[in-house]
C-alpha cells in the first residue's frame, strides 16, 4: 500500500515545518494500514486558520462556528473513485484548522504535533466511513481505533 497525501498550507498563523508535514503523512499511512485498507490511496490535507474553517463548515454544514477538523469523504461504503492517472482510491479531503489545533493542544497540555496528529487520525477514519454523531457505540468503537493508531505513532495520551 501507498498513500499519497498533498498537503496545502493555506494559513499564515502556524509554521508548517517539515516535521509537522512528515507527521501528518505518517499519520494518514498508520490509519490506513491499521484498519487494513488495501490498494493505494490519496488524500488532500487542507491547513487552514478559524476563519476558514468557520467559513467551510458554514457553507458546507451550516454550522456557523470554527472547528478542528472536517472530513469530505469521497467514497461510500468501502467504495471510492479510483484516479485514472495513478490507479489509487481517492479518499477524500481533509480541513484541519492549524489555530484551533494549537489552542487545543494548549488546553489539554499536550505538544501541537500530538494534536495535529490526533486530528489526522480522527479525519481519516471518517474518510473511511467511520463516524460518532450517531449513536455512543459509534463514538466508542471510533475512540477506540484512534487511540490504538495514536499508541502506533507513539503518541498515546500522558
Amino acid at each position: 500500500m501507498s498513500v499519497k497525501v498533498t498537503i496545502y498550507d493555506k494559513q499564515k498563523k502556524f509554521k508548517m515545518n517539515a516535521e509537522i508535514r512528515k507527521l501528518i503523512r505518517k499519520a494518514c499511512s498508520a490509519a490506513l494500514r491499521s484498519e487494513e485498507f488495501t490498494g493505494n490511496a490519496e488524500i488532500d490535507v487542507s491547513i487552514v486558520d478559524d476563519e476558514a474553517i468557520r467559513e467551510i463548515n458554514r457553507e458546507c454544514r451550516n454550522i456557523d462556528f470554527a472547528t478542528d477538523v472536517l472530513s469530505f469523504p469521497l467514497g461510500d461504503n468501502g467504495v471510492y473513485d479510483v484516479n485514472p492517472a495513478t490507479g489509487a482510491y481517492m479518499l477524500g479531503d481533509v480541513v484541519l484548522s492549524a489555530e484551533h489545533a494549537d489552542m487545543q493542544a494548549k488546553l489539554y497540555g499536550h505538544a501541537i504535533e500530538r494534536e495535529i496528529a490526533y486530528l489526522t487520525v480522527h479525519s481519516v477514519l471518517h474518510l473511511l466511513g467511520f463516524d460518532h454523531v450517531n449513536s455512543e457505540s459509534e463514538k466508542t468503537i471510533m475512540r477506540t481505533k484512534e487511540e490504538k493508531i495514536m499508541k502506533i505513532l507513539n503518541l498515546e495520551r500522558n
